[in-house]
């Protein structure tokens, strides 16, 4: 009995026993440390997380989609944290057409370990849902500069000469065409073709396929002529 306690503590306490002496106290000093870390609260602004967001459905919201987290913890690791490691989590399971409120409560914020969350602003959001929709519209080129005197613009031409937006169906059908970047014409004296892009104005609608688009302006001389006196 007493040979196999020797063998036994031979084998698993005396064995690498400097090294299982050095571990132990690298953990006491750790926590040493942890523990005469002051706790402080700071607040930090991360973007909302839709899980389960329904294919066909496009969110409708006029408020940014973005909370305030209070946060408690060690002041060591509060200082170091990020915006990518904090995590406000909606779950949009079932999600139909319509408007509807969605509550935010600490239990829905994702930290890391040993930090607190103490408050969420604001706690509840109002979203509503729109069927998603596509549709092809004109792009308008934005021409400006001056040219030269007795010179006209004669032709605008956009390539591609239309677009594909996606967003909620109401706000999609609410969209005329898509604009250019200002285009700068100044002493264009024939043909011009400029790279520019195109853009909607609502923050709610999306390029397809974002690109560039090539403006191309074509100047000639003024018919007008001047009155004889």
């Amino acid at each position: 009995m007493l040979d196999s306690l020797g063998n036994f503590f031979r084998k698993y306490v005396l064995k690498n026993l400097a090294l299982k002496v050095a571990s132990l106290a690298v953990a006491v000093l750790l926590w040493w440390v942890v523990g005469r870390d002051p706790t402080i609260a700071i607040p930090m602004i991360v973007p909302l997380e839709f899980h389960h967001a329904p294919d066909n459905l496009e969110m409708n919201s006029d408020f940014p989609l973005q909370a305030q987290i209070t946060m408690r913890g060690p002041e060591r690791l509060l200082r170091q944290i990020t915006a990518s490691e904090v995590h406000a989590v909606i779950d949009l399971q079932g999600a139909v057409p319509g408007e509807r409120t969605f509550d935010l409560t600490p239990k829905q914020i994702h930290v890391p370990r040993n930090v607190e969350v103490m408050q969420v602003a604001p706690a509840q959001f109002h979203v509503s849902f729109d069927h998603s929709a596509t549709r092809s519209v004109d792009v308008e080129p934005r021409i400006i500069g001056s040219l030269l005197s007795g010179y006209g613009i004669t032709d605008v031409k956009a390539d591609p000469a239309q677009i594909v937006i996606v967003g909620p169906e109401k706000r999609v059908d609410a969209i005329e065409n898509a604009l250019t970047d200002p285009v700068d014409a100044t002493g264009v004296v024939g043909k011009a073709t400029f790279t520019t892009h195109a853009y909607v104005n609502d923050p709610l609608i999306r390029v397809q396929k974002p690109g560039a688009i090539h403006v191309t302006v074509t100047t000639g001389k003024s018919s007008k002529r001047k009155r004889q006196p």
